[in-house]
């Protein structure tokens, strides 16, 4: 899943893709790469200024109408309203970083071809959440998914649209998101496709002492690793390289063979 962030104040893009244009041969050039879905955000999870409702969708609609000719289209929402308006126009999944905070998500998924990614979070995108705390953090992340993967099976989302996300660093320290990496596995066990989204996050700069573009190398040990625990999606920004460390790592398990082989023959 490629990253297309029509957003002036995206962590890591910091609006290179905000213009049209460029937000457009982003599309391009991460389909060209090997992405198999591509993400269009048009507000950011962490705190900032406002953006309306119809600011949002006159930010991710013309990135949607143009992304569907290239891969399956996300949109990183957690308006209903956005998502009615991006799934008519072709959306396939509604990423929703609030973990259905408005219930109403669900009803704009149910009965549609579009699938729902879950993420936990603690606080609305948005706003801040200092210093969070946990008990256990995993089984806490958890019992979130369970319980609104059951509040969006009530309002008539079918367990084939259904994906759920940990929400790496999402109201979570260093700490707590290495906790959770490690027990992925346990989140993948509750029985729908994983999503693992890393790259390039704080827990990965913290962790290396690594600034926010030097974490290449973080973020593909991290996905590798994601993999290999249940991660069924990963979200990145560096298309290629991600592809490839998939790849080799699926190779490696026996799901894909090699390109070719010359090697001995």
């Amino acid at each position: 899943m490629a990253i297309v962030n029509r957003t002036p104040d995206s962590f890591h893009d910091r609006g290179s893709t905000f213009a049209l244009e460029h937000a457009l041969e982003r599309v391009k050039r991460a389909a060209a790469e090997g992405a198999d879905w591509i993400d269009i955000g048009g507000v950011p999870f962490a705190p900032g200024p406002e953006v309306s409702t119809a600011e949002e969708i006159d930010r991710v609609l013309p990135v949607v109408t143009a992304a569907r000719d290239f891969a399956v289209v996300s949109v990183d929402t957690f308006r209903p309203e956005v998502a009615r308006e991006v799934i008519a126009a072709g959306a396939g999944v509604i990423n929703d970083t609030s973990g259905l905070r408005d219930p109403a998500m669900a009803d704009a998924v149910a009965g549609t071809d579009a699938q729902l990614v879950i993420t936990h979070s603690l606080a609305p995108p948005r706003t801040e959440w200092p210093s969070p705390r946990y008990s256990d953090a995993t089984a806490e992340v958890a019992a979130f998914l369970r319980e609104r993967v059951g509040l969006a099976l009530a309002r008539g989302v079918r367990p084939d649209q259904i994906i759920i996300d940990p929400g790496h660093d999402l109201n979570k320290n260093t700490l707590h998101t290495l906790e959770i990496t490690g027990r992925l596995d346990e989140l993948a066990e509750i029985g729908y496709p994983l999503l693992a989204a890393v790259s390039n996050k704080d827990f990965i700069g913290e962790t290396l002492n690594a600034e926010q573009h030097d974490r290449l190398a973080g973020t593909l040990a991290a996905v590798v690793f994601c993999v290999l625990k249940g991660a069924r999606i990963v979200r990145v920004h560096d298309v290629a390289a991600t592809v490839d460390a998939v790849r080799m790592t699926e190779a490696m398990l026996g799901w894909r063979p090699p390109a070719f082989t010359r090697h001995n023959i």
